[in-house]
């Protein structure tokens, strides 16, 4: 039996990658390949304007 692996697109939340180095944005397939020098941050929704 085969374990399935999620994906960004298939989770339905939306996640940024971003460089513990430096801070900058980076693809979801640097994160992937960098494991020890990126994380993935939760994209939260937008706050709504009074």
């Amino acid at each position: 039996m085969t374990a399935k692996r999620s994906t960004s697109s298939s989770s339905g939340g939306s996640k940024r990658g971003r460089s513990a180095i430096t801070g900058r944005f980076v693809k979801q397939s640097t994160v992937r390949r960098n494991p020890a020098t990126t994380v993935n941050e939760q994209a939260s929704a937008k706050a709504k304007k009074k």
